[in-house]
């Protein structure tokens, strides 16, 4: 750029040869005049959109139909369900909102920092501050925070696929634009920012970018596939319900002319209302919230609900060395010279103080103080290529990994062969090598032809003091583990047996073959790899997640960004790059590895208890179905009244579900929730309908009252509903013990208490009642351990055949 050059009308001006950037006054214009990078957008879920998920559903506008009907007709004792939707919605926006305000105050804590030039310096502000005409200074690892045009380029490289979907760099010059949320994967450069804020590309295609986020979750969907079902049968089944209980009333006219026909509608809505499982989305939504409150204590953010559960179905998790096994901090060890040449102490200086050094380069500062000369020209490293090179008066000087810069195997020049030898040598004792080189300049950014190494250099990583209890712990789980790492795989290896991994050596991923089945094979037969560049990371992910498995990806830099997005699970810790966190499901704040194994933990509490909730709400769901449609085909009154199914369900289903779905458990994942759920809650509900479609048939043949009969029937399906909380709740702990005995003394009080029992509308049963309610009771609890019996059978042999399946791949 010529130091001439007046560039104040995009707010850069050349003074001599630095880049002053915007003064204290003009920044305080653009502020002024709204023109700075401040965005308001939720780093979670909107308060409008919990409060859309909570209330705004198509089964609480149903419910709220039924309610309102029933205070039309006179009846709003039986509309005690609405009140029970109304506190549900209410409890799960207020559960969710305090696990918004957590998450979203620790996002803010977190959040990333842009870095500009003001006043002639380099300054580090926040994302909102950066403004109109803003000088950002982008260097590896960055994620740019606003949309601008580059002004100076050394080898700026950008990663723009979040944006556009296309993964290669981009190569950005003098004048190209740079995109917000873009990252930069290699050199430097600046760029001035000419849209901020809501006209920022990124921002612009906010929403579109959101579908990046949606975490896969076997909950969300099973649970959704169930409303849906729910959904289509829910119209038939009430016009079957509405007619068989006006026929019951004498038909459509008597029943019409009479007013009986309010009786019919009553029991219509009971019989609706009783099929939709509203607190089972109430009690997912709850239950994620409340886990990512649980490991925001722990200092893990969860960038999106449903993520608690994703690590909890994980078979196989992808390691970056560095910053996961190790804690990053690269300490110098020693220089082993192999061939005369002056200045390289020098150029070593030079590497350890510039601004985009990355952890190898600056451990060299305190060891090489020799003021180097100014550089004629460099090459930025780059994480494709794995080495960097700086050209001073005497020549090009390259630092890179030995097989990068020399990759020639089998030379016959004996001083890379000793190189070669030297550096297989002690990248077996887990030491980092690195080789400094010299040869001609070149003009293609390639090593010269004739460069020659100058100096092995090696270093050491500490190892994190909890990697091996956390591997340890992944393995007693049946979690695979794999290393793939930028850095020698020999060196990789030695970590990894460091930490308890059975790896005698690491493969090279230069030589990964291309065929999708042969790469398959080595990545399953082989547990450490090195040398891998950011797209084959993203390969191998991709590559077992087409084989069947669930992945997890933990990482730090910016060359683990594409392949921490393509997981399943993506883990970041707070320490790595913007851009890597930015697209990760789980950031640990604290950058302790030995978190993970509490995120497996609470996946896995949830999943389970939710599994069992399940059973409860979907065997309600499948008795009241086969219940509605019974008694319509059988032309049998319907043998509850509202409030009375109000009771009982929220007694042996509602209230229990809260505790049983925030139990610890550690019940390990097998997939196919839904189909387990199912296996018992319709066989259950089958059992129940058969119980009380032949109590109400007797009872009715013996002319037994109909007050008699309904309240023979809730006595009914209190007992079956309490024992099948029983059966559900084994093995039957302390905690468990007492939510069920409190139920139970609930359920006593409901038919001893004398309002209760007026407004429930409950007589004493005659002794021919009370003989067919025993022997209902005792008949249907025997159908219900078969089922659980069955059940059980059943969930075994997907765990038998799911192993068989996790051993196969």
């Amino acid at each position: 750029m010529p130091n001439d050059k007046d560039l104040t009308g995009v707010g850069v001006r050349v003074v001599g040869s630095s880049v002053q950037g915007l003064s204290t006054a003009e920044v305080a214009e653009r502020v002024a005049a709204g023109q700075t990078n401040a965005f308001v957008q939720d780093t979670s879920r909107s308060v409008w959109s919990i409060v859309r998920a909570n209330v705004l559903t198509l089964f609480n506008g149903i419910i709220l139909a039924c309610f309102i009907v029933l205070f039309a007709i006179g009846r709003w004792q039986d509309a005690l369900f609405g009140f029970s939707a109304i506190a549900n919605a209410v409890i799960g926006s207020v559960q969710e909102y305090r696990a918004k305000r957590a998450l979203d105050r620790l996002a803010l804590l977190n959040a990333p920092h842009a870095r500009v030039l003001r006043e002639g310096s380099e300054a580090e502000i926040s994302l909102d501050d950066v403004v109109l005409d803003d000088t950002l200074v982008l260097r590896a690892g960055d994620q740019v925070p606003a949309d601008g045009l580059v002004a100076a380029s050394k080898g700026l490289q950008v990663d723009e696929s979040m944006l556009t979907g296309e993964s290669d760099a981009v190569e950005k010059s003098e004048g190209d634009r740079v995109l917000s949320g873009s990252v930069v994967v290699a050199g430097e450069g600046t760029a001035v920012v000419d849209r901020v804020g809501a006209d920022s590309f990124a921002n612009s295609l906010a929403a579109e970018a959101k579908r990046f986020s949606l975490v896969a979750s076997e909950l969300r969907s099973s649970i959704d596939r169930v409303l849906k079902w729910v959904t289509w049968f829910v119209g038939p089944v009430a016009l079957l319900v509405l007619n068989a209980q006006m026929l019951a009333q004498g038909g459509w006219a008597e029943a019409s002319a009479s007013g009986a026909w309010r009786d019919a509608a009553t029991a219509t809505i009971a019989a609706v209302v009783a099929m939709v499982p509203l607190g089972l989305v109430l009690m997912t939504s709850i239950t994620f919230a409340v886990g990512a409150v649980k490991l925001a204590r722990q200092q893990v953010l969860v960038q999106e609900l449903p993520a608690v559960e994703g690590l909890a179905r994980v078979d196989i998790i992808c390691l970056d060395k560095t910053g996961t096994l190790t804690q990053g901090d690269i300490v110098f060890d020693a220089a082993h010279p192999l061939t005369a040449r002056p200045g390289w102490e020098s150029v070593l200086s030079w590497y350890g103080v510039q601004k985009d050094a990355n952890a190898t380069a600056r451990s060299l500062a305190g060891h090489f103080n020799e003021p180097p000369g100014l550089p004629l020209d460099r090459v930025p490293f780059s994480s494709a290529r794995k080495w960097s090179a700086v050209v001073f008066d005497d020549g090009m000087w390259i630092l890179g990994g030995p097989e990068m810069v020399f990759p020639a195997r089998h030379s016959t020049d004996p001083v890379l062969q000793q190189l070669a030898t030297q550096a297989a040598e002690l990248a077996t004792t887990g030491r980092r090598t690195l080789v400094l080189a010299h040869g001609t300049p070149t003009d293609d950014e390639t090593v010269p032809a004739d460069a020659v190494p100058v100096v092995l250099l090696t270093f050491k990583e500490n190892i994190r003091p909890d990697a091996a209890e956390t591997l340890s712990y992944f393995a007693a789980q049946d979690v695979d583990v794999r290393i793939i790492s930028g850095d020698n795989p020999q060196t990789v290896a030695a970590i990894a047996r460091e930490v308890g991994l059975d790896a005698p050596h690491g493969f090279d991923a230069r030589e990964l073959p291309e065929g999708d089945d042969e790469f398959l094979d080595v990545i399953n037969n082989n547990v450490v790899f090195g040398r891998v560049t950011p797209d084959q990371k993203k390969r191998i992910v991709v590559a077992l997640k087409a084989a069947g498995r669930t992945v997890a990806m933990t990482g730090d830099g910016v060359n683990d960004a594409l392949a921490i997005k393509e997981a399943d699970i993506g883990v970041a810790m707070n320490s790595g790059a913007a851009a890597t966190k930015a697209v990760a499901r789980l950031v640990l704040l604290d950058g302790k590895f030995s978190h993970l194994p509490s995120v497996v933990a609470e996946g896995r509490q949830v999943i389970a208890n939710i599994e069992r909730v399940s059973m409860l709400f979907l065997t309600k769901t499948a008795y009241a179905t086969f219940l509605a449609i019974s008694f319509g085909i059988l032309l049998l009154p319907f043998p509850f009244l509202p409030r009375q199914l109000s009771v009982t369900d929220g007694l042996t289903i509602g209230i229990p579900a809260f505790f049983l779905a925030l139990l610890p458990n550690a019940q390990r994942y097998i997939p196919g929730f839904l189909r387990r759920s199912l296996t018992f809650a319709v066989p259950a509900g089958v059992a129940v309908t058969l119980g009380l479609a032949s109590y109400a048939r007797l009872a009715a043949n013996l002319q037994i009252p109909e007050a008699e009969i309904r309240t023979g029937s809730t006595l009914i399906l209190a007992i079956i509903g309490i024992w099948i909380l029983v059966v559900l709740s084994r093995p039957v702990t302390r905690f468990k013990g007492l939510v069920i005995g409190a139920m139970m003394v609930g359920l006593i009080l409901v038919y001893s208490v004398p309002i209760a029992r007026d407004f429930l509308q409950f007589t004493d049963p005659t002794l021919p009642t009370a003989l067919l309610i025993l022997g209902t009771s005792a008949a249907c609890i025997a159908l219900i351990e078969i089922v659980r019996f069955v059940h059980r059978r059943v969930a075994y042999r997907d765990a038998q055949e799911a192993l068989h399946q996790r051993v196969s791949k």
